[in-house]
């Protein structure tokens, strides 16, 4: 799979992009939908966890500020990524790890009208979270956005006190959705 024209075109609106591939700490891990939604979904998160874990350990290597990993889900729609990418930013926002959540074809504006380009696959990027930016990207949760604030990655157990398996997970982070 070959994004180098995406990440060039994505790099005009992320000042980070470029440093993190010219110093090979920005990584693509491809996986391929199978069976069901729900399936898919723990497959995403389980993932995802493994992609922040080697986030925070590049985190403390010389320009480990840079380290991002994209996990891309070939063969799905975007909705098997919510979940995922919800209860993730909210287990690894306050040790100062960021998720983002691209669609394949979605069309959408930075802070500043122009149009981003166009992701030619699915992906949640993890990457390390700037502090004194980040938490205006979560200004719809304004107790994750604070955690982001003051994050420090002291080494903590994410999962400690949650449960363990996928549908007990969504159950935990259903009360941290905004209100609307």
């Amino acid at each position: 799979m070959d994004v180098t024209e995406y990440v060039e075109a994505v790099a005009a609106h992320c000042p980070y992009i470029a440093p993190s591939v010219e110093r090979g700490l920005t990584g693509w891990t491809v996986y391929e939908a199978a069976g069901a939604a729900g399936h898919v979904e723990a497959g995403v998160f389980q993932a995802g966890v493994w992609a922040a874990e080697w986030v925070r350990l590049l985190a403390h290597r010389p320009y480990g500020a840079l380290a991002c990993e994209n996990v891309v889900v070939l063969g799905t729609d975007r909705e098997v990524l919510d979940w995922p990418h919800w209860v993730l930013k909210h287990l690894y926002g306050p040790v100062g790890l960021m998720f983002g959540k691209f669609s394949v074809g979605e069309a959408t504006r930075d802070r500043y009208g122009r149009c981003i380009p166009v992701p030619p696959v699915s992906f949640l990027p993890v990457r390390v979270a700037v502090r004194s930016r980040d938490a205006r990207f979560l200004r719809r949760t304004p107790d994750l956005s604070a955690a982001v604030a003051v994050a420090v990655d002291d080494g903590r157990d994410v999962f400690e006190g949650i449960p363990h398996e996928w549908k007990e997970i969504k159950q935990w982070a259903h009360p941290l959705l905004p209100r609307q």
